[in-house]
């Protein structure tokens, strides 16, 4: 199949699952073409079925802030007819998939029909799309995409909650790669760069938006340094970042936490990891929590939104109501106090990662593309 994927380029989770989904696709033998306006960050192009086109927007003097979605509409239209494609692959709803319909009716008027499918992720439909301004532009795309997907069960009730939706949405959660998961030996000894032998290292990975509740994070692991020696590793950046390093001064631990900034190292950071902290508001998914536990690292999180799908109570760590800073510490503690309690979790958590191995999620997308192909051959 020759498919087009259409993604935000960034290191936000939609952007890591749209890329990580086109590779494997392409390792299966299929030609994807990726079309954004920058290459996305884990995008390795050593691969002759992978082809990246930039979408340009050029600047000009009447647009206060540059059309986008017409740029990028215009170039799908020409990438499908260059390249022959048969599918498009669109995630987020807005302004990805209204862009799509445009392509599409745009091609339609030279005969050609091309299917859609959207992938919905949680923050165009969660926050964005449920704006006013954009509420009636989201149902449309979503209405006029011809098979859409979401990445958990609770982003689809969601969905359907906040929107007046006719089409069906097939629930297709995220997932890893655990073949790339091979753990150095030589970890131990670098680990002690950061960390003491007997200080166990806890993580928190985001964008530091404050849906993350970064103030948890620091919250959460001041309780624990309290009882155990420990480090906090803040992996990410964004709006909430200084706060926190602030809060961390306050509290008097500023020596105890490492602040990465964007880090294309994460799975080395996990590698060491012993635990892993997701108190968010809300959480579509959970991607962060996923990646973690596939380095046999459990969580510690919220109880919102999709987490519930993919954090196991008391199996792979431990779920908490929002806010509750308090249970959350405690029960890291729990999973902390010993290493026969600790290695236990840890091998659940990778049990738990299994479930969602790139193997077994991505024949649901290949099945979905060939009935979109077939609808309109």
């Amino acid at each position: 199949m020759k498919i087009a994927i259409v993604c935000y380029p960034t290191f936000g989770g939609s952007g890591v699952v749209a890329t990580e989904l086109g590779l494997e696709l392409a390792r299966r033998g299929h030609e994807i073409h990726f079309i954004t306006y920058s290459q996305p960050v884990r995008l390795a192009l050593l691969n002759p079925n992978v082809y990246y086109h930039e979408v340009n927007v050029p600047e000009y003097p009447l647009f206060h802030f540059q059309p986008y979605e017409l740029a990028l509409s215009s170039k799908l239209v020409d990438m499908v007819k260059l390249y022959k494609i048969e599918l498009l692959h669109v995630h987020y709803a807005i302004p990805h998939a209204y862009a799509g319909y445009m392509a599409k009716q745009m091609l339609k008027d030279e005969g050609i029909n091309l299917p859609m499918i959207t992938t919905l992720h949680g923050t165009d439909i969660t926050l964005v799309g449920n704006h006013p301004f954009y509420k009636t532009a989201v149902t449309f795309s979503i209405n006029k995409s011809d098979f859409v997907t979401s990445v958990s069960q609770s982003l689809k009730e969601d969905t359907i909650k906040l929107f007046n939706i006719k089409n069906e949405i097939q629930v297709i959660p995220n997932f890893i790669e655990l073949d790339k998961n091979i753990v150095d030996p030589s970890i131990s000894c670098r680990r002690s760069v950061i960390a003491k032998e007997n200080e166990r290292i806890i993580t928190h990975i985001s964008n530091f938006r404050k849906v993350k509740r970064i103030p948890d994070v620091i919250k959460i692991f001041y309780k624990i340094q309290q009882q155990i020696p420990a480090k906090l590793m803040m992996v990410g950046d964004g709006p909430e970042k200084e706060k926190a390093e602030y809060l961390c001064q306050e509290l008097g631990i500023l020596d105890k936490v490492i602040f990465f900034g964007n880090s294309n190292e994460i799975d080395k950071i996990l590698s060491y990891t012993d635990l892993f902290l997701l108190p968010s508001e809300t959480e579509s998914f959970g991607l962060a929590a996923l990646e973690a536990m596939a380095w046999s690292v459990p969580v510690i999180s919220s109880n919102s939104g999709g987490l519930r799908e993919v954090n196991f109570d008391g199996v792979s760590g431990y779920l908490s109501d929002v806010g509750n800073t308090d249970e959350m510490a405690e029960n890291a503690l729990k999973i902390l106090k010993d290493m026969t309690t600790l290695n236990k979790f840890k091998e659940n958590a990778l049990s738990v990662a299994k479930r969602f191995e790139i193997k077994n999620i991505l024949p649901l997308y290949e099945e979905l593309y060939q009935k979109a192909i077939d609808k309109f051959s």
